[in-house]
């Protein structure tokens, strides 16, 4: 079982690896954020939920905080981290609009919003990526296989060539890392 899955997931990542039109997508999404923070006060946004909250606040942290070595802070939030607005807007509103209200109040023209979802179909996170075209953001849909309704509502669409949940989240999680990483090394390079 242990095997397997290690397997199962090198599986997916030579997969990644292949896929030419997707690394393209990759490479798009540096390129806009570092477009974003290279223009007055431009920021870069994450949602998702459950482990895709979880993703997005690591990615989040890795722009504000550094990747590889020390450097100025970029602007980057995870819109689930406030408990309290999140619990109030979820109760006086709906869930779907936690993080298009949020957008509504943060979002800039030319801010970045990367939605997380690997199945492509969370309702909230959806509503996110209209709300944010909208605004004029440019648009990021991190998903599985099959895109869900996101690949319908994003500039660029990353989507992973799995149907397996973990697997997923797990190739998320690289691609994140590298588009920090190439992030950080064309703003501030050694």
């Amino acid at each position: 079982m242990i095997n397997k899955a290690i397997q199962d997931s090198i599986n997916v990542k030579t997969k990644l690896l292949s896929d030419e039109k997707l690394l393209q997508n990759i490479q798009k999404v540096v390129d806009a954020i570092v477009k974003t923070y290279q223009s007055p006060h431009g920021k870069v946004l994450f949602c998702g939920n459950g482990g895709s909250a979880a993703d997005a606040q690591h990615l989040a942290a890795e722009l504000s905080g550094r990747f590889y070595y020390d450097r100025p802070p970029l602007h980057a939030d995870a819109l689930h981290c406030d408990t309290s607005y999140l619990t109030a807007v979820a109760n006086d509103y709906s869930y779907y609009e936690v993080y298009a209200r949020l957008i509504r109040a943060k979002g800039n023209k030319n801010d970045v919003l990367i939605g997380l979802s690997t199945s492509g179909n969370s309702a909230n996170v959806i509503n996110a990526l209209k709300t944010a075209k909208e605004r004029g953001m440019f648009t990021v849909a991190m998903t599985g296989e099959t895109g869900g309704e996101m690949k319908n509502h994003c500039d660029v669409l990353l989507n992973v060539p799995s149907k397996d949940t973990p697997r997923i989240q797990e190739c998320h999680a690289l691609i994140g890392h590298i588009i920090c990483q190439l992030v950080e090394s064309t703003l501030f390079p050694k």
